[in-house]
């Protein structure tokens, strides 16, 4: 048997990259997936295909976790579909370099809103809908939570943030048998950073040169990792703050 075997899933921001990778590593397991978007329905449909040819059932909605009421529907569909809500993994984030001169209060607004408020967001919703038996939930963090880069202190602090609510969280609803972890991934080759020209760049060979384990991370590389704290092997596990950076730090 499968070890997600009967459960559901909601993945955020899953039309691309890494939450594309766990969408499609939680089926592989057995579960049945809501891929999230909030702008490419193209890319969620390429990954619910991928899931259904693979013998698994997924769907796509849209909603952006910015906004209460879309994560209110995202919730309210994923629960008409599969009838039931066992794991949420809180992938979807927006990121912009903002040197200390460049830092508006649109921009702080704009990753806060995603990267904190968007998982508070569906967090509750999360809460109010897993079953007597609890739930997981794990929130895709980053390095550069502890990691001090120079351009990015507003995603940083929206990722140190998301520790300190995961820690609150799983104390909060510990009691419900709801788990509440981070995932923080280190450089992770996706679409993203291809298209901020970070592939082949000095930046890249810099980083896979401190890394021990000589290269990038693949989406897959963090979607095994975000599949065991979603599932009953990482039952004791809660409250924590899983780092899978093949060695680099900074």
């Amino acid at each position: 048997m499968k070890r997600l075997e009967g459960k559901t899933a909601i993945v955020t921001g899953a039309s691309k990259g890494i939450g594309a990778g766990i969408a499609r590593e939680l089926a592989a397991e057995g579960a049945r997936v809501v891929v999230n978007y909030a702008s490419s329905r193209k890319g969620a449909d390429d990954v619910v295909a991928a899931i259904t040819e693979a013998g698994g059932q997924a769907i796509a909605v849209q909603a952006s976790v910015a906004n209460g009421e879309d994560v209110k529907r995202l919730f309210a569909e994923t629960l008409s579909a599969f009838g039931r809500l066992d794991i949420l993994v809180n992938n979807a984030a927006v990121y912009g370099q903002t040197a200390l001169d460049a830092i508006t209060v649109e921009e702080f607004r704009r990753q806060f809103d995603t990267n904190v408020l968007g998982v508070i967001q569906t967090i509750q919703e999360a809460a109010r809908h897993f079953g007597p038996s609890g739930g997981s939930i794990v929130n895709i963090g980053s390095i550069d939570s502890v990691r001090a880069v120079p351009g990015m202190a507003v995603y940083s602090a929206t990722k140190g943030a998301l520790d300190c609510l995961t820690r609150a969280f799983a104390a909060e609803l510990g009691s419900r048998g709801i788990r509440v972890n981070t995932l923080a991934p280190g450089g992770t080759h996706t679409e993203g950073i291809e298209s901020v020209g970070f592939i082949g760049s000095p930046f890249e060979k810099d980083m896979i040169e401190k890394t021990p384990l000589g290269r990038l991370g693949q989406p897959q590389d963090i979607a095994k990792a975000a599949a065991f704290l979603a599932s009953d092997d990482a039952a004791w596990i809660t409250g924590d703050r899983l780092v899978a950076s093949g060695g680099f730090y900074g």
